[in-house]
C-alpha cells in the first residue's frame, strides 16, 4: 500500500481513530439509551435532541470506521473490543434527566479530546483526510457539549 503515508504512521493513526471510534460508539450507545429513558418536565424536548444527537453519532461511526479501513486495517466492530478501547464508561442504571445531560457533557469532551490527541500523528504524517475527519468531529463535539451545559444553567 503506497498512498504517501508510511506503514508505521498508518498504524498509529489507525490504532488512535479506533479509539475514537469506540468512545465515539459508547456516547452514542449512550445517547440512544438516555432517549429511551428520559423522564421528567423536559421529557418531549430532551427525547428530540437526543434522537438528533445520536442520528448525528450514528452516521459519524461510518466516516471513522472507513477512515480506519483506508488507512490499510480492520475496524474494530465489537462490544467487547469498544469496552477494552473506551475512554468513556458506561453509565449504569437510569439517571435523572440533568444527570444524563451531566453525562453526555462528560461523553462529548472526551470524544473531542480524543480526537485532539490524534493531531500530532496525522500532522506529521501529512494526512489531511484523516485530519479534515477530526476537526469535523471536534467541532460537532464541542458545540454538543456546549448545547448540553446550557440545559444545566439556571
Amino acid at each position: 500500500m503506497d498512498i504517501g503515508i508510511n506503514a508505521t504512521d498508518r498504524e498509529k493513526i489507525a490504532r488512535g481513530l479506533s479509539v475514537l471510534l469506540a468512545d465515539s460508539y459508547t456516547l452514542y450507545l449512550m445517547t440512544h439509551n438516555f432517549h429511551w429513558n428520559v423522564t421528567g418536565p423536559q421529557f418531549n424536548s430532551l427525547h428530540l435532541m437526543f434522537m438528533g444527537q445520536y442520528t448525528e453519532q450514528w452516521n459519524a461511526l461510518d466516516v471513522i470506521a472507513e477512515r480506519i479501513r483506508a488507512l490499510g486495517f480492520p475496524a474494530p466492530g465489537t462490544y467487547k473490543e469498544f469496552v477494552k478501547l473506551a475512554t468513556i464508561r458506561e453509565v449504569e442504571g437510569v439517571p435523572r434527566a440533568n444527570d444524563m445531560i451531566r453525562h453526555l457533557v462528560a461523553a462529548q469532551e472526551a470524544t473531542a479530546r480524543t480526537a485532539r490527541t490524534l493531531f500530532p500523528v496525522v500532522d506529521a504524517a501529512n494526512d489531511q483526510p484523516t485530519a479534515d475527519v477530526l476537526t469535523q468531529r471536534i467541532d460537532i463535539h464541542e458545540k454538543t457539549a456546549w448545547m448540553l451545559r446550557s440545559l444545566l444553567e439556571e
